[in-house]
């Protein structure tokens, strides 16, 4: 197997301690240089058993590193077609609808409806959808531009992840469960090729509480996926997916790799990759 340790915390004490948790030869230096320093080191490894790869994953979450593991060939980014990314907790920092609930006071009502359907313990991700946006009934549309222009983040390495995904010749997709509002603006923000999420009902300038159209849930994810895929004249095992919720499943479960981005335990147990320290860009790290 291929083990690829990365992270900006891994310097040369933990790239030896690695070595020697893994009874594994010396590793080489991989990825990316930041101030003439590797971001990542390649070890040659047999397949670990479960104590010692329980072992190395808590040594690894201790040191704020994340690993990659390989079987076969570590593949390149230019040998995909298509990066695909889910917005909120991923794309960006925030939930984006518990934001909005804050200018109507419903927060944390709306957040423990998020964050349970996020786990995967409300298996309707539509209903769910409903019973937030229902509680947003007469919110001033106002209330979105300002989550837009002052609480919504980048993830760290977004911008960096897009441009290089660009440069190598991939199309870029942004699949969210959130809404237009968000989406759009930062399509056209980062220069994303392709965009779907939910569109918010509206009466009088007012949030009407509603969603108009099909609910994009983790059916109508894996199908834009495919249908992008398609669009493009690639198969799906050409497309990154990354995410961090139990609605990305489906999408990642098509793509040739999928990425959990500091993700629920239900989504990072069935990944390719889990990046819980590192940002987006970690991906150039692991990449050949």
């Amino acid at each position: 197997m291929t083990l690829i340790l990365h992270g900006a915390a891994l310097g040369a004490e933990s790239v030896r301690t690695a070595q020697t948790l893994l009874a594994a030869p010396a590793p080489q230096a991989h990825g990316r240089l930041v101030d003439g320093a590797p971001r990542a080191w390649r070890y040659a490894v047999g397949r670990p058993d479960a104590p010692t790869r329980e072992r190395f994953d808590a040594w690894c979450h201790a040191q704020a590193l994340d690993a990659a593991w390989f079987a076969d060939t570590v593949p390149a980014l230019r040998d995909f077609g298509l990066l695909a990314m889910d917005m909120d907790s991923t794309l960006v920092t925030i939930e984006t609808i518990d934001e909005v609930a804050d200018f109507c006071g419903r927060k944390a009502e709306v957040a423990a409806i998020t964050e349970a359907a996020m786990r995967g313990e409300i298996t309707d991700y539509r209903e769910s959808l409903r019973r937030r946006v229902a509680l947003l009934d007469g919110l001033d549309t106002e209330a979105l531009a300002s989550v837009y222009h002052q609480r919504m983040q980048l993830s760290p390495g977004a911008e960096a992840l897009v441009a290089a995904a660009r440069a190598a010749g991939l199309k870029t997709l942004l699949v969210s469960g959130g809404f237009t509002f968000f989406t759009d603006r930062l399509r056209d923000r980062l220069g994303l090729d392709f965009a779907r999420s939910n569109t918010l009902g509206l009466r009088d300038g007012k949030l009407d509480g509603t969603v108009v159209g099909e609910i994009v849930d983790a059916e109508v994810k894996a199908r834009t996926v495919a249908e992008v895929c398609a669009e493009l004249g690639i198969a799906t095992s050409r497309a990154i997916v990354m995410g961090d919720g139990a609605n990305d499943l489906k999408m990642m479960k098509i793509a040739g790799l999928s990425v959990a981005f500091r993700a629920k335990p239900v989504v990072r147990a069935q990944a390719s990759l889990a990046f819980d320290h590192c940002g987006l860009d970690g991906l150039l790290d692991v990449l050949r």
